[in-house]
């Protein structure tokens, strides 16, 4: 007994050892993970540490997750996190204007940048002001909790270009800004929009410059068309319920576009659909490789500005190339100026923003998406899987974010929240139930 107490004990001192040296993947996806929302939700979006915590990052995910602790540093601005208090540790660190990246044995660039002004006092969207409508209709389908779902936290409506109905659940209200995770995506592509438009980009350009590499394989013949299709043909593994190609470029590298451009190709350019936040955070790279500062100020000077979206954030890695896959925030009311942006099609205040014909272009069905997914992306499934839906297309994000943009409505609908997969819930009602409340009146 007394050998197998010591070899018990040996063995109990080797695994910690282990761990404190050389902790699994899965473990530190989960610390790194855990940083990051920590962080960017305390110092972007001004909330409570531990409510962060125990609401976003424990309640709706993996079980390892519930021995994360963290220790958050108000004065560096920064969060740390590790498992069961000794393990895996994970650094993020936040920058202004920048918002939070994960540290993995990196030095983060000095950079920052100044938040924009707010808009000017006036109705939404040249200013911040609303006038909410007072139908009792329109009233009871904001306060149904069966159509706002479970774990909402914002839902604004846009109609004939004024948001005439929102809600917030408690804790949020118009001034919080809000993680859209994958509606990020559509984000990018409207960057990319405004260097068409002005002659830097185009969507034939192949992506060698950026990626070198590619010159010598069948990654040459890719362009920005079939990146923004989904349709680029390299491997890629989007599971986010474990170590997977997704988690590991998020989670657990500096350089994510060059993780992700080291995929290797397994499909002719514009014949497979396969959804990748690769895809589009090798794009982010090629876009700011076009502009000669890197282009961190171009977002907020070539579409947050104009837009009037002061509260926009889209973060970066540690090398400053922006996760354009992921992570933005910005508050309700600035997501939904985004959607009426692409609803106006691509003009807004008389100024053209996107190329004409761009956003048409933008939500053309990908043929190798059996018509789910648009070339720029945008989706065409509905939320939950359901059919199109007239002709509406969707910005759509991890845990429930949505945006639905209904031309023939005049109308965006804005859906935000914290709702896992599981619970299989759809915008879409909401939609329609607004939809048949507002009518056919278009005044």
């Amino acid at each position: 007994m007394k050998t197998l107490g010591v070899l018990t004990f040996v063995g109990g001192a080797g695994l910690i050892g282990y761990l404190l040296v050389a902790p699994p993947d899965l473990l530190k996806v989960g610390t790194n993970y855990s940083a990051k929302i920590v962080c960017s939700n305390v110092f972007i979006a001004g909330r409570d540490p531990d409510e962060v915590l125990a609401v976003d990052v424990q309640a709706p995910g993996h079980p390892l997750l519930k021995q994360v602790s963290i220790d958050v540093d108000q004065e560096a601005q920064s969060v740390q996190a590790r498992l069961f208090r000794f393990f895996a540790p994970a650094t993020s660190q936040f920058r202004e204007g920048l918002g939070c990246t994960n540290v993995h044995d990196a030095v983060l660039s000095d950079q920052s940048l100044v938040p924009p002004n707010r808009p000017a006092q006036g109705l939404w969207p040249a200013g911040d002001d609303v006038a909410l409508s007072q139908d009792p209709q329109i009233q009871s389908i904001m306060s149904d909790e069966a159509l706002l779902g479970e774990g909402y936290r914002a839902v604004v409506v846009v109609r004939n270009g004024r948001i005439v109905t929102e809600t917030y659940a408690d804790g949020f209200d118009a001034q919080t800004p809000l993680l859209g995770w994958s509606m990020t995506k559509t984000i990018t592509a409207g960057l990319i929009g405004t260097l068409v438009e002005t002659g830097r980009m185009s969507l034939a350009d192949n992506l060698v410059d950026s990626f070198p590499d590619w010159a010598v394989d069948a990654r040459r013949g890719i362009t920005v068309a079939d990146m923004l299709s989904m349709t680029g043909g390299l491997q890629w593994d989007e599971e986010y319920g474990d170590v997977s190609d997704v988690t590991r470029m998020l989670y657990l590298g500096n350089d994510m576009a060059a993780f992700a451009a080291e995929r290797v190709p397994e499909a002719k350019p514009g014949t497979d659909f396969n959804y990748s936040s690769g895809t589009t955070t090798v794009l982010s790279r090629v876009w700011q490789d076009k502009l000669p500062d890197g282009g961190l100020t171009y977002p907020q000077t070539a579409l947050f500005t104009p837009l009037g979206m002061a509260s926009a954030i889209l973060e970066t890695d540690a090398n400053d190339t922006f996760i354009g896959s992921s992570y933005m925030y910005a508050t309700a009311r600035d997501w939904a100026r985004f959607g009426q942006l692409l609803l106006q099609k691509g003009v807004w205040d008389g100024a053209r923003i996107l190329p004409e014909g761009f956003v048409d272009w933008m939500v053309e069905p990908v043929d190798a998406s059996d018509g789910r997914y648009a070339k720029g992306h945008l989706w065409l499934e509905a939320p939950g899987d359901f059919p199109p839906f007239e002709d509406a297309y969707w910005l759509q994000g991890h845990d429930g974010q949505f945006i639905g943009v209904f031309p023939s409505h005049d109308m965006v609908v804005l859906r935000m929240g914290l709702t896992p997969s599981r619970f299989g819930y759809s915008s879409l009602p909401l939609a329609q139930a607004l939809i048949t409340a507002f009518g056919d009146d278009s005044s």
